[in-house]
């Protein structure tokens, strides 16, 4: 078994555990207390980063809503640009849609069609990864848009949902693992 490293226990640490939210048997991650200690969000975007700084990263898609907040960081911290993938019926533009089942039923990712102009190098950040289900949908609508997928960066995983399973083919980095 690896030590978790000063910054993971720190955040693990800070969050916030709400249990049976939003659903009964669920325990959600709350990351606002991370969010608001400038010093650690300062820390985590850039220990979400770093594993990515040398590999021309060009866009950054974050997932609605926490994913928004870090990604769109995270992008500013690379140099890149930022691409929204949201929930349905969200985005103004001609968009692409990339459905996936849930625990308790299905849901979809969207972002607009232009979004990842050629040639595109994708890094998706999202806040937790649990059962994968999400950021796999997200990696598909990058390929989809025939962009070259880099990796995923989480704060969070939620271990023993084998969500890291579901990621094929490029880098899965996370801050903590709880």
């Amino acid at each position: 078994m690896t030590t978790a490293s000063p910054l993971a226990r720190h955040v693990l640490a800070t969050l916030r555990a709400i249990p049976n939210y939003p659903k009964p048997g669920i325990i959600f991650q709350d990351i606002t207390p991370v969010l608001a200690d400038g010093k650690l969000l300062h820390t985590v975007v850039e220990a979400m980063a770093a594993p990515f700084r040398d590999q021309q990263v060009s866009h950054v898609i974050g997932i609605e809503a926490r994913g928004f907040i870090l990604g769109g960081a995270v992008a500013t911290t690379l140099g890149a640009g930022f691409v929204p993938a949201r929930k349905p019926g969200k985005l103004p533009w001609e968009r692409v849609t990339e459905s996936y089942d849930l625990e308790y039923g299905k849901d979809a990712l969207e972002c607009h069609r232009d979004g990842l102009p050629a040639p595109a190098r994708v890094l998706i950040v999202d806040d937790v990864l649990a059962t994968g289900g999400t950021a796999r949908a997200a990696g598909q609508l990058a390929r989809g848009l025939e962009a070259e997928l880099v990796g995923w960066s989480f704060l969070l995983e939620i271990g023993g949902l084998g969500g890291r399973a579901r990621l094929d083919g490029a880098r899965c980095h996370v801050v903590a693992c709880r």
